[in-house]
Formats: C-alpha cells, structure tokens, sequence
C-alpha cells in the first residue's frame, strides 16, 4: 500500500509535463521536411507502409490506424516480417514511413537496403537527425526529445509520445490537404456512433405505422385522443392527401388555456402550424438533427416531392 499518495501523484504530474514540454518543443524542429512528407503522402498512388520495431513499431500500428482512418491508405508491417514473405506486399507506388527513436535500430536498417532496392520512397523519424535513418530517408522528421519522462531517462516515454504526436500531425495534415469531410470520416468509421449519423436518412428510421393523421376540420376534442393514441406528442393536418399542417401538444394547452370552454369548438385548422418542417426520404439524420436544433422542434415531417406524407421523424428516432 502506497503510504505518501501526494508524492506519488507528483510523479505522474511531473511525467505528464515533461511530455507536455517534449511535444511543445517539437514545433522548432518541423520545417520544409513535414511539408515535404506530407506532399509525398498526399501524391503517393499506392500505400502508407509504415514501420518500426518495439515501441516504435507499437506507435507505427497507430499512425497507419489513423492514417487509414483519415483517407490515407495505409498499414503496419514489422520489418522482421519482411524476411519471411512480407515484402510481397510493397510495390514502387508505396511509400515508406520508418519509426525508430534512435534511427539506428539493427533490424529496420536491414529492411530499408530492400526498400531502396525497389525504389520506394522513405520518410524517416526519429530522435537523431544524424543518424543511418536519416541518411537513408528521402525526407526526415526531426522527433528528438530533450529527455525521457522516466525517471532513469531510460524508458520510452517522452519519445513514443513525441512520434505519436508527430504522427498525428501528418495525419491531420493530410485530412486539410484531401478537404476530408465528416462525411468522408463516417465512410471509414461506419459502425461509430457519427457513421451511423452521417450516413442513415429518414428512410431508415422514420415512423410509418399509426401515424396521428386528421382532416383540419376536425373538433379539438377528437384531435386530442388521436395526438394521444399516436404517442409522437402530434397530429398532421392532411386533405386531398397532402400536408397542410400540424398541430403539437404544445399548441392543444394553449388553445384549452386561450379558450376555454370554446375550446372544443375549435377545430385543428385553428391551431395547426399551416407550413410545418418537412424533409425528403434521402435526408441524412445528421441534417435532421440540425434542423430541429436551429428550429427548436423535435419532430419533422417526411414527405414526397408531392408533399404525400411518407412518415415521421423525431427526436428519438435520431438517437441511434
């Protein structure tokens, strides 16, 4: 059992500033290289191999993750399974990202003479400018930190979150070179929860069944039980099957605390919203959800281009 809690966060205070100040210090040392490596990415027809052994091949598997992640074709290799058939998968359209803090690591150097055998371009990163690395990389990242946050300034700490940042930024960098959208994103992550937004219409999730429709000239009093019977807190105003309004829980309190005991006199027509919000079948939830928010409703209308109700949209329905 720890015994001094304070010291001990200390500790983790401390190792996360000096990997705020390792990342903060890697701005000075981007310059034309970064524009550079991101231009090779960005013109590259084939894919981002990148590579790396250790812990640099463990921050490697992200970068390609994100790379790919973000319109960049791109995936992990460890250069110790190029001896056994990996190479296969490299052609002269790729391009090379190696990942090596020291940029002397023994097995990532016996990969890039094969590399540079099959003329595929490299861009190299690590902490040592002048290291064989670098001198075998068309482009190099200068990663270098001033110390490791570890303790005895041996475990790779500082470093990895140095690259891993460094990773990121090409990333992000290459995401405003393609103009890569929301919706491009949801077409690489269709299973999250923005996919799903981005790329599901009102097709997809609109109620068809049950749906509180009434002529506009019916009594409020009839109006009511069937808003309550279709459980969307509504009712659609339809003649000659077209949408000519809609009436909300809302607009049925006021009209009982306007009216009174004229109130079931009144008819939907009285009531009703004449120009409701409506939407076509092929809408994105996520444009629906934008309109209810800039309109302060929390259904829509889904209609045809002949304004024929097709179904409803609301609140919960988005919520997917």
């Amino acid at each position: 059992m720890i015994n001094d809690k304070i010291s001990v966060r200390e500790y983790g205070i401390q190792c996360i500033k000096d990997e705020a100040k390792a990342l903060l210090d890697l701005i000075p040392q981007m310059d034309n290289n970064f524009d550079d490596a991101v231009n090779m990415m960005f013109k590259c027809h084939g894919k981002v191999i990148v590579t790396g052994v250790g812990k640099s091949g463990h921050i490697g598997a992200k970068i390609a993750a994100t790379l790919s992640s973000t319109g960049t074709p791109s995936f992990f290799i460890n250069p110790l399974d190029v001896y056994h058939g990996d190479l296969g998968v490299m052609t002269p359209d790729d391009v090379v990202l190696a990942i090596s803090n020291s940029g002397q690591t023994d097995e990532l150097l016996r990969f890039l003479p094969m590399v540079l055998h099959m003329n595929v371009p490299i861009i190299g990163m690590s902490g040592n400018p002048k290291s064989l690395l670098a001198k075998y990389s068309n482009v190099h990242l200068n990663v270098c930190v001033e110390k490791e946050a570890c303790p005895l300034n041996l475990a790779p700490t500082s470093s990895t979150t140095a690259a891993l940042a460094m990773g990121d930024a090409l990333a992000v960098a290459l995401m405003e070179v393609r103009n890569f959208k929301p919706r491009d994103f949801a077409q690489f992550h269709p299973g999250g929860e923005l996919g799903k937004r981005l790329l599901t219409t009102a097709l997809d999730v609109m109620r068809t069944d049950d749906l509180p429709i009434m002529p506009p000239d019916m009594k409020l009093g009839e109006a009511i039980i069937l808003v309550s019977k279709g459980k969307l807190g509504l009712g659609i105003a339809i003649t000659e099957d077209c949408v000519v309004g809609l009436i909300t829980d809302g607009d049925i309190r006021r009209a009982m605390e306007n009216n009174q005991k004229a109130f079931f006199d009144r008819t939907v027509e009285d009531i009703m919203t004449k120009n409701p919000k409506t939407v076509m079948q092929d809408i994105k939830i996520s444009e629906i959800q934008n309109i209810m928010n800039k309109y302060k409703i929390h259904s829509v209308l889904v209609v045809d281009s002949k304004n024929h109700l097709l179904g409803v949209v609301d609140h919960y329905s988005c919520m997917i």
